[in-house]
């Protein structure tokens, strides 16, 4: 005889309450256009391995949402809700994963006060390829000279877990530039700025060790770290930096450099690494980064306008114009290349070129092109630029840019997805997008993060996410240990060595 089974009463009692919170879509006016909804994933390229992507319509008169994902096979995913659909993470990711390189059809009804409307269905392009674990980012009010509680974070790609990996409430002071060596959480730089300065360093998951990275042949600490791919060196820039806001708009800060030199760090003898090439007075130098190779440095150089005395104002500061350049680098012996090459020509173009970033594969590099200056993220015409270091030829990523402020970006480890950080939002809060990009540069359309309800998340958090960073797994941070070293005095100096030029 077969044994019945029984749902449980709570099960049982569950299923009864979702299915009385559910409506069924009748009677639904038929459109003739595609959903506008928020955020906008109209026609987006996703990796197989991504969080659900919940939305919301445009129209916040709408009563419900309802939305109907189906592959190809027959196979479908439902959700509704009233401000936000919310797909169910395990069937979610089971439908990509039987979906990867193909694309799904999501069809959006919304319910309105005179009944439903049905929109035209737009597609979903599902890659296989996957995307890393996780984004590790600052999260930071707008401010301009003071900060307040900001925060280190994490955020597992696959799902809606984030956690803190440590916040400035644990002490007095600001954190940011942190660094992976290519998405590696167990190479790790963290600065902390305040009156606990220093710089948190490991390797190989080392212990976590406190800096002073301030020499007396150096101009100040070191800023705006980047790993070199063996681990054993970061290349580092030093910066004395100011701002001031524009007497035609008072709510835009620039920021700006008024002397900036590169020198890279060795991990395995603590020194840092000095050229003569590299700290020209005639000559400002930030942003460095290692070629996928780690065999050149790509940094972003400019020459001074003629003087920072008294009336400084944007009218001297806009005949700043950084070009991209490069220097070659020996990772046998520290040495430094006997001449820098200008690869690509901003200034010439009466333009600006910041965030260089090289794809790992050796294949691309993207950087921000601007007006001028370095500090691209008040630039509301900052725009990302694809260099193909194959042919040398650069374009606008079109299909990523848009009309507000494109800035910082990174590549993922399979040097198939950028992280990059928009304004396009609302044009005041940094938010992170992805895209992708094939083997041959081909770019797909961004969207933003995915969110469980994405309206309430971005409009309810007054912050923008600074400086994104793929991570291949979990940091395993401990932020309560971190802060007792901060707090403390005690502080490790750098070494320092003038370096030949390489012969």
């Amino acid at each position: 005889m077969k044994r019945k089974t029984f749902l449980p009463f709570y099960l049982f009692t569950f299923l009864l309450f979702l299915a009385a919170c559910t409506e069924t879509v009748s009677d639904a006016k038929q459109e003739a256009v595609q959903p506008s909804i928020y955020p906008d994933y109209l026609g987006v390229t996703i990796p197989v391995n991504i969080a659900p992507l919940n939305f919301c319509m445009d129209d916040e008169s709408v009563l419900r949402i309802d939305a109907v994902i189906i592959d190809r096979h027959g196979n479908n995913l439902h959700s509704q809700g009233e401000e936000s659909v919310d797909f169910d993470l395990d069937d979610w990711h089971a439908l990509l994963s039987q979906n990867s390189g193909d694309s799904l059809s999501v069809t959006v009804s919304a319910k309105y006060e005179d009944g439903w409307h049905t929109y035209r269905s737009f597609s979903i392009y599902v890659s296989p390829d996957s995307i890393d674990y996780g984004l590790c980012y600052r999260l930071i009010e707008p401010g301009y000279e003071v900060w307040s509680k900001m925060g280190i974070y994490e955020r597992d790609l696959s799902s809606f877990d984030e956690r803190p990996l440590i916040e400035n409430t644990q002490f007095e002071g600001c954190v940011n530039c942190h660094s992976f060596n290519r998405g590696n959480p167990a190479d790790m730089s963290l600065h902390i700025r305040g009156p606990h300065g220093a710089t948190l360093l490991r390797h190989d998951d080392s212990p976590l060790t406190a800096y002073n990275t301030k020499t007396d042949q150096t101009l100040g600490f070191c800023v705006y770290p980047y790993w070199h791919p063996s681990g054993r060196y970061i290349a580092y820039s030093t910066n004395s930096t100011s701002q001031l806001f524009h007497s035609a708009d008072s709510n835009r800060v620039e920021v700006f450099d008024t002397a900036s030199d590169l020198q890279v760090y060795d991990v395995e003898k603590n020194e840092l690494l000095l050229s003569p090439l590299l700290k020209q007075d005639s000559i400002y130098e930030t942003y460095p980064v290692f070629s996928a190779d780690g065999r050149s440095i790509y940094f972003c150089a400019a020459r001074p306008p003629l003087s920072f005395g008294e009336g400084t104002g944007v009218g001297l500061l806009d005949s700043i114009h950084y070009n991209l350049c490069r220097i070659d680098f020996d990772p046998a012996t520290g040495n430094f290349g006997d001449h820098i090459d200008v690869i690509v020509d901003a200034a010439a173009q009466h333009k600006s070129i910041s965030f260089p970033r090289p794809s790992y594969d050796g294949r691309f590099l993207c950087y921000t092109l601007s007006d001028y200056g370095q500090f691209s993220i008040w630039h509301h015409e900052a725009d990302l630029y694809l260099l193909d270091l194959a042919t040398g030829e650069s374009r606008p990523m079109a299909e990523a840019n848009s009309k507000d402020t494109e800035s910082f970006h990174n590549w993922s480890t399979n040097s198939r997805w950028l992280v990059l950080s928009s304004r396009r939002d609302d044009g005041l809060f940094t938010r992170p997008y992805f895209c992708h990009v094939d083997a041959k540069g081909n770019v797909s359309k961004a969207f933003m993060l995915p969110q469980r309800n994405p309206r309430r998340f971005y409009r309810d958090l007054f912050l923008s996410f600074n400086v994104p960073d793929f991570i291949t797994g979990p940091t395993h941070f401990d932020g309560r240990q971190a802060s007792r070293i901060i707090n403390d005095e005690s502080r490790q100096n750098f070494g320092v060595r003038i370096v030949s030029d390489s012969q």
